[in-house]
């Protein structure tokens, strides 16, 4: 099997050892997630679980009475769906792709299935649910104690981290709204004064031009404190996968090739 590191691109698949990944392989499915579509409800059965490889997909509080507000984003370092596993049935959030890219699908059941034959698999559930939690917690923080305009830039910086070097993003005013859980009117406001500023060349039909060394002057401390937690949280973490007893049944995947990549 080529290396699977070089080949999945998803930070979490990619450190498992080849022989628990091998469990894995057969039944992940290559996909392309397109701007805007919604990959699960809140409310929904989670009936599959994604490993972006690319792009970014940001979850969505929503309120009982029509509110949202983002939760958490996530690119290659994470995964959509994987708290199925610890016995959440139904989303608690609704995730919506915000960055166009592409994310490998496994069911829950065989993801399971992989997760009782190898302690790395159950490893990096943990490694998910920590980073997870870390990005909640600082997220909650921000949404309290600072601004709409530096939320918005944290917001747009954790974006284009996911945005494969791209300037322009494209972002609605009616989703920044969402994502900070504010009144079109304010998000209004806030695009007027980063343009001001010069952290948004130009406000586009749909789409921000960023600049990104105004934005990051304009952004809360939680933009750099947070990514670097995260990042420490999955780097740190990961490379311990690869120390933990390997999987008891992994030869019998060990020839097979990632199902449905087209690579």
């Amino acid at each position: 099997m080529m290396d699977h590191a070089t080949r999945v691109g998803n930070r979490l698949l990619a450190a498992l050892p080849p022989a628990d990944f091998a469990l894995l392989a057969p039944h992940l499915r290559k996909i392309v997630i397109e701007r805007d579509s919604v990959l699960v409800r809140s409310g929904d059965r989670i009936e599959q679980l994604l490993f972006p490889v690319s792009g970014a997909i940001v979850t969505i509080m929503e309120l009982p009475n029509g509110q949202t507000v983002a939760t958490t984003i996530v690119g290659r370092e994470g995964a959509v769906g994987l708290t199925s596993v610890l016995g959440v049935s139904h989303s608690p959030v609704t995730a919506v792709v915000r960055f166009s890219g592409a994310a490998l699908q496994i069911s829950p059941a065989q993801f399971l299935t992989a997760q009782r034959c190898s302690l790395p698999i159950a490893a990096m559930v943990q490694v998910f649910t920590r980073s997870l939690l870390t990005q909640l917690q600082h997220v909650a923080a921000c949404n309290a104690l600072h601004s709409v305009e530096a939320r918005l830039a944290r917001w747009l910086l954790h974006i284009h981290d996911r945005a494969n070097g791209s300037d322009l993003l494209p972002l609605t005013q009616e989703t920044l709204s969402e994502l900070l859980g504010v009144r079109r009117t304010t998000v209004t406001h806030v695009v007027s004064t980063m343009r001001t500023s010069r952290a948004l060349r130009s406000n586009r039909r749909g789409q921000l031009e960023i600049d990104r060394p105004r934005l990051e002057a304009m952004a809360c401390e939680c933009y750099k404190v947070m990514s670097r937690r995260i990042d420490r949280i999955v780097s740190q973490s990961t490379v311990g996968l690869v120390h933990r007893p390997p999987a008891r049944s992994a030869s019998r995947s060990s020839g097979r090739r990632i199902a449905g990549t087209g690579s």
